[in-house]
């Protein structure tokens, strides 16, 4: 499109951009609406596009023969798809898609790999956040197997709230069953559990955190390793606890 405004970066990663990076990648920025389910990047497919997310948030799956998923990673506007693309590939192992609605700014491999082949800083930062999605992903395993479902639930719950506004944020008991690859009874049983000790209250879909240090420690260590390490490498703070700089950016062009 040919109209441009002047806005606001939302996403971290291009809030953590040198000034040039960013002029050097807006004019190839659409800003896009996102849709619940909507899908991003399929699995063994060329990925075409990379999104950068300004709000909501998208979920990396695995699944099986059969149809069976479970989440594998989680990312909000402290993060981005197409890391695949970002380590050299053309494809990811995964599928992508949206778990909760928002907004992004979207932009084609081509552009992006055009841009990160002219700055060196750019692209190291892009292999930084894709290591922490790595990352990530080592303890999601390490939870999945070692813990507790009710523990498994209170981390991701606590990776939610990281990247959503306020304390409350709608899911489905479904839907997380999905997210965890267990059975339905078992999340409503799990949501019990944490309501019991006060550390939620889960109604009609609404999770509210209400004792955010009481999930924190249930955990068992697998929340924050991972968060302390996204800001280590990109230097950009993840959590409830600190504000992220957000700087006037260049002109992007609407959808």
């Amino acid at each position: 499109m040919t109209n441009q405004n002047i806005s606001t970066f939302k996403n971290h990663l291009l809030c953590a951009l040198a000034p040039e990076d960013r002029r050097r990648l807006a004019p190839s920025l659409e800003r896009m609406q996102l849709n619940l389910r909507q899908s991003l990047e399929k699995a063994h497919q060329p990925i075409n596009f990379v999104y950068f997310f300004e709000a909501g948030l998208g979920s990396v799956v695995a699944s099986k023969e059969g149809g069976s998923t479970v989440e594998v990673g989680l990312f909000g506007r402290d993060g981005m798809t197409g890391t695949s693309l970002v380590q050299g590939d053309t494809e990811s192992p995964f599928d992508c898609f949206v778990q909760m609605g928002g907004s992004a700014l979207r932009i084609s491999a081509d552009d992006l790999q055009e841009a990160m082949s002219q700055s060196a800083a750019l692209t190291e930062l892009l292999m930084h956040y894709a290591r922490t999605l790595g990352i990530q992903t080592t303890y999601t395993a390490l939870a999945n197997g070692q813990i507790k479902l009710e523990e498994r639930l209170a981390r991701w719950i606590l990776m939610v709230h990281d990247r959503v506004n306020g304390d409350s944020f709608y899911v489905t008991h479904e839907f997380l069953a999905m997210m965890l690859g267990v059975r339905r009874p078992g999340v409503t049983v799990a949501l019990q559990i944490l309501e019991a000790k006060h550390f939620i209250k889960s109604q009609r879909g609404e999770i509210l955190v209400q004792d955010r240090s009481g999930l924190m420690q249930l955990c068992q260590g697998t929340y924050g390793p991972a968060e302390i390490e996204y800001e280590r490498l990109t230097g950009i703070p993840l959590g409830k606890s600190k504000p992220v700089p957000n700087d006037a950016a260049p002109l992007i062009r609407p959808a």
